[in-house]
């Protein structure tokens, strides 16, 4: 039963979540405020929040680091993407670990970036301000509405 009533309400606050996130994109002049990452970043931030990798500087740094390495890549490295993308993947997976924010669904960021060819605006929006806001949220959710010491202490 533990299980049913994890998923639902993962389940219901990562609509949430993600739907200001969308409407924020949509209808509002505001900017882009959605990253495909930030939909795996649901799955910690409600699923697991206890997770090291759900940690508010983990969500927030991983996301920026890899979104970095992927412009870098992009506007520095003259190679193909067969060759540019694995590098940025492995290079931005690389780097979470050095600084210790690891977030997974980061992971993904340098191929978005690189596929997109997004530009250093990117950064801001959805980048920084996308992480703020789903920070933001989990962090009111997981500790005023669900009651759970978020971030962890681990």
């Amino acid at each position: 039963m533990g299980n049913i009533k994890q998923s639902i309400i993962a389940g219901v606050f990562s609509m949430i979540t993600i739907g200001v996130l969308t409407f924020l994109t949509y209808k509002t002049e505001l900017g882009i405020f959605l990253l495909a990452s930030f939909g795996s970043s649901m799955v910690l931030l409600y699923g697991y929040p206890e997770s090291p990798f759900a940690k508010p500087k983990n969500v927030f740094f991983g996301h920026l680091v890899t979104a970095i390495v992927g412009l870098f890549f992009l506007n520095f490295v003259p190679l193909p993407l067969y060759i540019i993308i694995p590098f940025a993947v492995g290079f931005g997976v690389g780097l979470m670990i050095l600084f210790n924010v690891t977030h997974p669904p980061a992971g993904g960021n340098p191929i978005i970036v690189i596929i997109g060819s997004v530009s250093i605006d990117y950064l801001l929006s959805p980048v920084i301000t996308g992480s703020i806001i789903i920070v933001t949220f989990a962090l009111i959710i997981n500790r005023f509405i669900l009651k759970k010491s978020y971030p962890s202490q681990k």
